[in-house]
Formats: structure tokens, sequence, C-alpha cells
């Protein structure tokens, strides 16, 4: 019973919890009015020049750019939030008049922790639902609007295991004609060579969602000799597909989560490279919400005391540690593309170092 009476929500509660959510939409609205306003300053030229409709902006663009944008920098409005409206508690002694009634701190953490968990709700709905269709259109326009040009694949020698025991080789592919050049495809079993089926290119065919081998060469090792067929066209279905060789690094953005981990079991089968920023963009949607705990923690204990000066200095550090955590953020990603660490480990290195900056800034606070 002292159980729940602890941990109901009280009038307290209540008010830091109102201050929290209203500063954090407030700050929110106002950054993302003002971005806004300096993108489409950036950008109207290109939309001019491509003439893209005013809808198509608005749009296509505006609208899905948001959720984006508020999922991006989610811990620098959490941080900000936090250390605005604790500063101004702290400064007009509302903060020790609750811990001389008999508030704990940790008591006082609760609503910060109640509020911060409706923003990582938010966050992380926002990543697992509506991001990635959102960010599939946004990049769409992108594409046509303001980068202006046509994606080429410019990889070469692409080897994938398409199956258990099938490999895909191809010298290269044109996005002109989707066609891929010097194509191969083996089959083993037992690590024994089955067949082997060699072609000049390889075209796709939408009607039959397969490709269309020209001057192709099919090599049987099932029976005691080898047999070879010769032909000038063959059709075949196997597990590639046209969108195969259209992927980009970006492309996981705009996967919803049970896509995004069909592709990683996929990538994985085939021992496709481009594995790693899937499994980027599968740890990040989880540790950027669960970031709001963290930084609200340490927001509460740098903005607790009441400063000479008001609250400059406590903006200050709240926006340079938001800032040098968002950076951190992306330049994790690099151990993950150089295999430094595991993608899970690299992607959560940053609330880790922060959760223990957290523990001491907590243990330094006024109690």
């Amino acid at each position: 019973m002292n159980i729940l009476s602890t941990f109901k929500v009280r009038l307290l509660d209540r008010y830091i919890i109102r201050k929290f959510i209203g500063t954090f939409f407030m700050a929110l609205l106002l950054i993302i009015v003002i971005v806004i306003i300096f993108d489409i300053s950036e950008k109207i030229d290109d939309f001019v020049d491509k003439e893209a409709p005013l809808k198509a902006i608005v749009v296509d663009y505006y609208f899905n750019f948001i959720p984006y944008f508020i999922n991006m920098f989610s811990p620098l409005f959490v941080f900000i939030t936090v250390i605005f409206f604790t500063s101004k508690l702290a400064g007009n002694s509302e903060i020790i008049a609750m811990l001389s009634g008999g508030v704990s701190f940790g008591r006082l953490m609760y609503p910060y922790f109640l509020s911060a968990l409706l923003i990582a709700a938010m966050s992380l709905s926002l990543n697992l639902f509506v991001i990635p269709s959102a960010n599939e259109k946004r990049l769409a326009f992108e594409e046509q609007y303001i980068k202006g040009q046509k994606f080429y694949n410019t990889n070469r020698n692409i080897h994938y295991q398409i199956a258990p025991g099938e490999f895909v080789y191809v010298e290269s592919f044109s996005t002109w004609n989707n066609t891929a050049y010097k194509f191969t495809l083996e089959t083993t079993e037992d690590s024994h060579l089955l067949s082997k089926l060699s072609a000049e290119s390889a075209a796709w065919d939408s009607t039959t969602g397969g490709w269309r081998l020209k001057n192709y060469t099919l090599r049987d090792y099932t029976t005691s000799q080898q047999t070879i067929t010769f032909g000038k066209q063959l059709d075949t279905v196997i597990s590639l597909k046209l969108d195969d060789f259209y992927r980009r690094e970006n492309t996981v953005e705009t996967l919803s989560y049970k896509e995004l981990q069909d592709l990683i079991d996929m990538q994985r089968m085939r021992g496709d490279s481009m594995v790693k920023y899937s499994l980027i963009e599968k740890h990040t949607r989880f540790a950027v919400p669960f970031s709001a705990f963290i930084l609200t923690l340490i927001g509460v204990s740098l903005s607790s005391k009441k400063r000479r000066g008001g609250i400059g200095l406590n903006l200050g550090l709240g926006i340079g540690l938001s800032f040098s955590y968002i950076l951190f953020l992306r330049f994790s990603q690099m151990f993950v593309i150089t295999d430094t660490l595991p993608p899970w480990l690299a992607m959560w290195l940053p609330n880790i170092l922060y959760a223990v900056i957290a523990a001491v800034l907590y243990r330094m606070a006024p109690k």
C-alpha cells in the first residue's frame, strides 16, 4: 500500500508533468517553424528550377520532414526543455520548497520520468509506425526535385547468396536498362558444385518478375559426366529481385520494422555488406527513444540548483551536452562500418556512457 501511495500521481506531479510536456511541445513548435523557414530559403531555388508543385512541397516533403526532424533531434528538445523549466523552478526557489516540504530528490524525479516515458513512447511510435512511410515520400521528393539526378549502381563484382546453396555473381549492373552483366549463378550442395549458369547479360523482365539471360551456358555436374547446354535466351526466376540493385544506405529508413528485420535476415544469409546499415537503423530506432530517460536525469541534476546569473549557464551546458550526445550517436555508426564494435553495442554506447554521467551528476545534485 505504501508503494502504491509513493507512485500515485499527485498535484505536484501533475504540475511538473504539465510544465515538462507543455514546454517540450512549445520548444518543438518554435524550432520546427524556424528550421522550416531556413530550409525553404535554402531550397527555394531548387523548387523553382525543378518546378516542384506547391502541394508536393507541403504534403510530400514538409509534412513528412517534420516527424523525421522531431525524431532526429528529440534528445536536444528533451534536454533543453528539462534545463529550461527546471532552472526556472530552481530560480523561483520552488525546488527548495519541494525538498523542504519532505519530497525526496528521488521522488521528485518521478513526474520527470513519467514525462520522459510519454516522450519516449511518442518517439518509438514515430520510429516504428510513422517515419518509415514518411521517409519514403520525403526521399522520393528529394530525389526528384532537390537532388535532381537518377540513382546509379556503381558497385562492381557483386556477390550474393540468394538462397542456401545458391550464389550469384554480377560484374556490374546498369540502372539505365536494368541489366546485369557477366551474370553467374552457382548451385551447390555440401560444398559440391551441382550446376553453373553463366550469361553475358541478365535483363530484368517486369512481366514475369524474373531475369532474361542472353547467350547463356549451363554446366550440369549432377551426373558422372559434365553436360553443357548453350542458348541464345533463357528466362529464369530466382530469389534475386530488381530492388536488390537499387537498395541504398538510406533505403533502410523507409522500411517498417518487420520489413527491416526481414531485410537483415536476407542480407545476413547473402553475406551482404549493406547489412551494417540495416543494423544501425534497427538499433537506432530503440536507442534514441530510451535516451529521453538518461537526458532527463542529467538535465534535472544539472539545473535543480539555484545559480546566480539566471538560467544562461544551465542552458549552455544543456545545449552543449545534448549536441555532444547527437554527435556521439552519429559518430558511433563509424564503429559499425569499420567493424570495430558489434552494431548493438555501438548504437547503445552513447546511452551507456551518458547513463554513467547521469549517475555521477545525480549523486552530486542537491538533496
